[in-house]
């Protein structure tokens, strides 16, 4: 992959309908599966974020892959590619970049930080102190950079794959509210089964290399018509409906202290959309919103304190309430032939 300063996506990739899209996006997924051994649903989530154009927050262990996973796609999909290790000393020029005095031309000349590409992974986010967190907001929200009071944009498409670790506390800063309902989506990636555990180690000897060599099957324009394909996927009003509920739920649920925003709404939305197109649909079903609530939602939500000492996590409330709001009787495509 380039180095350069990625250029945005131009017209030259024809639109794409929701099947073409998945079956591209497929490819891609398998592409990715041969190096991101044992971790279907995981993939099949983050290419969903992808898609649904947003971006994605993996919050597990080290060790288990989130690297590799985001190095992958972005080989797989064409996209430049640029890491942040996220540090306690690390400043918002430092991500963002900043300007510089040229001696030859004996002007300041803006120097883009690493900001500037298609998918960036933010390793550790939450090591980094507040202030340079709310550099990555900006970019998160706008996909813009606004620095010394000139806005620029950032490459279409950019995605954000962050990382964080769940079980150390010392030395970090906790996300805000407002950063995390910026992620479309939160995922885990958990350890392998023993036996996938075993073939992916045994893979490893065979090959003499340290990592699968993945080709690329797209390009930042492929990616804007695969995600442009997802208008077209119908949602019938009961869905529309029955994710209004599920949303209402989460702020009258008395284990919820803070519920979720609107955003999160529109975020299982584009999701099950995603899901559909995954699935080869130009449609939606229940089952799309309901397997796509969790990821979509638990991170959006705030428990009440106690909950916190009897170890109830959010996954755990989302899941409960998922099962309990009822999920409406959608004939699936009578959305399309209507």
């Amino acid at each position: 992959m380039s180095s350069t300063h990625p250029t945005d996506a131009g017209p030259s990739t024809p639109a794409l309908t929701p099947r073409q899209a998945g079956e591209r996006a497929r490819r891609i997924l398998d592409e990715v599966g041969r190096a991101v051994v044992g971790k279907a649903e995981t993939l099949e989530l983050v290419m969903s974020g992808v898609l649904a154009g947003g971006h994605v927050l993996i919050e597990d262990l080290p060790g288990l892959g989130k690297t590799l996973l985001a190095r992958s796609f972005a080989t797989a999909l064409g996209l430049d590619f640029r890491r942040i290790q996220f540090t306690p000393d690390l400043l918002p020029s430092d991500v963002s970049g900043a300007p510089f005095y040229d001696q030859r031309s004996g002007e300041m000349v803006f120097r883009p930080g690493p900001l500037f590409t298609h998918l960036l992974l933010a390793d550790e986010i939450n090591r980094t102190p507040p202030k340079t967190q709310a550099a990555l907001l900006e970019a998160m929200a706008e996909s813009q950079v606004s620095v010394d009071g000139v806005t620029r944009p950032l490459p279409d498409p950019f995605v954000v794959i962050a990382t964080a670790n769940p079980i150390e506390y010392e030395g970090t800063y906790s996300l805000p509210e407002a950063q995390l309902d910026r992620f479309l989506l939160r995922v885990r990636m958990g350890y392998l089964p023993v036996a996938e555990e075993a073939a992916m180690l045994r893979a490893r000897l065979d090959r003499a290399t340290p990592e699968t060599v993945l080709r690329t099957l797209a390009d930042p324009a492929e990616v804007l018509a695969m995600r442009a394909a997802l208008e077209q996927v119908e949602v019938d009003d009961d869905l529309v409906s029955y994710v209004v509920a599920l949303i209402d739920a989460t702020r009258s649920h008395p284990q919820i202290q803070v519920g979720a925003s609107p955003r999160g709404g529109l975020a299982l939305i584009q999701l099950a959309r995603a899901r559909a197109v995954l699935d080869g649909r130009d449609y939606l079903i229940p089952e799309d919103i309901k397997s796509l609530a969790v990821p979509a939602l638990a991170h959006r939500v705030t428990l009440r304190p106690e909950l916190w000492v009897r170890q109830i996590a959010a996954d755990d409330v989302i899941a409960e309430l998922t099962e309990r709001v009822a999920a409406p009787n959608t004939v699936p495509g009578l959305a399309v032939h209507r």
